[in-house]
């Protein structure tokens, strides 16, 4: 036996209640998690840039500026090559977005993330963050949530799909304690992690999502991720031709930048290990970068805007504090350079809140630009970059339903819904017609780890197992010699299945491979047909549907299913109608797939 056949026997399958009670305490301690993360964002922004040992929050892109003057510069440095050593000397995997490595665990290593990940990544994000690397907190939540799922799967010895789910569940739980979007999170989570979307993934997810949205509302409030002023349109400006044809402009825009960006971050994540191959001078060279942005930033305009995942940039946009066309637009592009560089050089954090931070100002630049052209133009600037940072978002991540749903939850005005469909709809099918990877499967093909670019449902799982079934069996005496057995099967048109019986019982099955069908081997067989018989199959009825088939032939490790007929009592030899074995299952994966 394999050492991936002793992994899997070493698991067992929980039932339903048991799962649901583990994602609840998934979400519960995500959502703790959650806390502890923000307020160790909120003490390190404080220590790095003003000296202070304190919790109390600080605006970091609009707020005060550091009395640190020029030497702010050194700061994003300090923490970034902070974040190198601890990264590499307890996980490497820590470094980065996150989201991406949450995906390849669930399609590469079964949904098994090392415990330790959980700890690493709350520090080194909250050093990278809090230094002022231009990256957002999204993503280390996320892949916290899921270390936390993963651990306690493993803990509990679950099988590779439970231990999946409660990792897609503390994704999930992380998604909503960030942003106080706990219908957005699950979307999230059914999107872009997991592989299979039904009833006993979905509930967990749902579960472990609502309790960390419980623990993120009483230390935080209710209160989504930005509170957002009065929209300026009223769902008649929805019917304005003009408008409509705005919202498709936005949407075109908005694919092209999050095309843009994901090219950038490829370009960056290729370039700088390539120019400095060494982590601790890569990270010196670019968080330089970052911090030179930060000062020029501060110098000419008064704020940092771009550092961390510009959260607070976000809200003065939102709040329409900031709507030069040309401020704008410098911030966007600056952001997906910074951003770029920022992941390129070392930095453990996230790229969903600097999309939204980019989507906020393409937005914001595009609404100041149609008032330019007419003042009197009906739809407020901060109302475009609401429907910029859907759009962005949506085709980034090609995640169009937790894109629309997200920016929904955080304005709470349903009359954004039109506007927020057409722009995300447009700008995914922008993007995917320039690239087919989205911002985290494009990283995992560089990689060398791709991933699905589509989720195809899952119908040929309702099919009957008589429609699957290869009914060219034949029916043999167990007790048959094999040099007999093979004149016979020659003689009766050559079945691909020999159902053996001994009696009127069914005894086993054989699969009639070259060792039956090739003469000159049968000297290498004179035992008896019982002797070959395959014992590693199980009973099915023929009006099964192909998931219950599939299932009992993973619980009971077998290969092989005979499928007999839908009668009461003991099936006997005569009522075999057929076999199911992994060609069968290939085949009725594949029909569905090719439509």
């Amino acid at each position: 036996m394999s050492g991936a056949d002793s992994a899997r026997d070493d698991t067992r399958e929980v039932n339903m209640i048991v799962l649901t009670v583990l994602a609840l305490a998934v979400g519960l301690a995500t959502g703790v998690g959650a806390v502890i993360f923000r307020s160790m964002l909120v003490g390190l922004h404080n220590l790095f840039f003003f000296g202070q040992l304190s919790l109390t929050p600080t605006s970091g892109a609009t707020g005060p500026l550091s009395p640190l003057g020029v030497l702010i510069i050194l700061v994003p440095v300090a923490g970034g090559l902070a974040v190198v050593w601890i990264t590499r000397r307890f996980a490497p995997e820590a470094k980065g977005g996150g989201i991406t490595d949450v995906m390849d665990a669930v399609y590469h290593r079964e949904g098994k993330i090392r415990p330790r990940v959980a700890v690493v990544k709350t520090i080194a994000s909250a050093l990278s963050i809090g230094s002022g690397a231009t990256v957002g907190r999204e993503g280390p939540i996320v892949q916290i949530g899921s270390a936390i799922g993963s651990a306690a799967a493993q803990f509990a010895r679950l099988p590779s799909w439970q231990r999946i789910t409660l990792l897609a569940a503390g994704a999930s739980a992380g998604i909503s304690a960030t942003f106080n979007t706990p219908l957005g999170a699950v979307l999230f989570a059914l999107e872009l992690i997991l592989p299979e979307i039904s009833a006993r993934t979905f509930l967990p997810v749902v579960i472990a999502t609502g309790s960390a949205t419980w623990v993120g509302r009483v230390v935080f409030g209710s209160y989504p991720a930005f509170v957002l002023p009065e929209m300026y349109f009223a769902a008649s400006e929805m019917d304005h031709i003009f408008n409509l044809g705005a919202f498709v402009v936005l949407g075109l825009l908005s694919g092209l930048v999050a095309w843009g960006f994901i090219r950038t971050l490829l370009f960056a994540g290729e370039v700088m290990p390539r120019r400095f191959p060494n982590e601790y001078v890569r990270a010196a060279a670019g968080f330089t970068g970052i911090g030179i942005a930060l000062f020029l930033f501060a110098q000419f305009t008064g704020h940092y805007y771009i550092i961390g995942g510009g959260y607070d940039a976000i809200a003065a946009i939102l709040e329409g504090h900031v709507t030069t066309f040309a401020l704008l637009a410098v911030l966007c592009l600056a952001q997906v350079l910074a951003t770029s560089l920022s992941i390129g050089s070392g930095a453990s954090g996230g790229v969903f809140a600097p999309m939204l931070f980019i989507g906020a100002a393409l937005g914001g630049a595009f609404g100041a630009f149609l008032h330019l052209i007419d003042p009197s133009h009906g739809i407020g600037i901060p109302d475009y970059a609401i429907i910029g940072m859907a759009a962005v978002v949506g085709g980034g991540t090609g995640a169009a339903m937790t894109a629309i749903t997200m920016n929904f939850e955080m304005t709470r005005d349903y009359n954004i819904i039109v506007p927020l469909i057409i722009a995300v709809a447009v700008s995914i099918g922008l993007r995917r017609a320039l690239m087919g990877d989205n911002i985290f499967s494009a990283e995992l093909v560089r990689r060398g780890r791709p991933v699905p670019k589509d989720r195809y449902s899952n119908l040929y799982l309702v099919r009957s197992a008589r429609e699957v079934m290869d009914a060219n069996i034949a029916i043999m005496a167990a007790e048959l010699p094999v040099a007999d057995a093979a004149q016979w099967v020659s003689e009766a048109g050559m079945p691909n299945f020999l159902i053996l019986r001994e009696g009127n019982r069914i005894a086993g099955v054989v699969s009639l491979d070259s060792r039956i069908r090739t003469p000159e081997l049968l000297g290498m067989h004179p035992e008896t047909m019982r002797d070959m018989a395959i014992a590693d199959y199980v009973i099915v009825r023929e009006n099964n549907i192909l998931e219950e088939v599939m299932r009992r032939l993973g619980q009971r490790n077998a290969t092989l299913a005979l499928v007999v007929k839908d009668k009461p009592g003991v099936p006997r030899p005569a009522d075999v109608l057929g076999v199911i074995g992994k060609p069968q299952l290939a085949d009725a994966i594949l029909q569905a797939q090719m439509g």
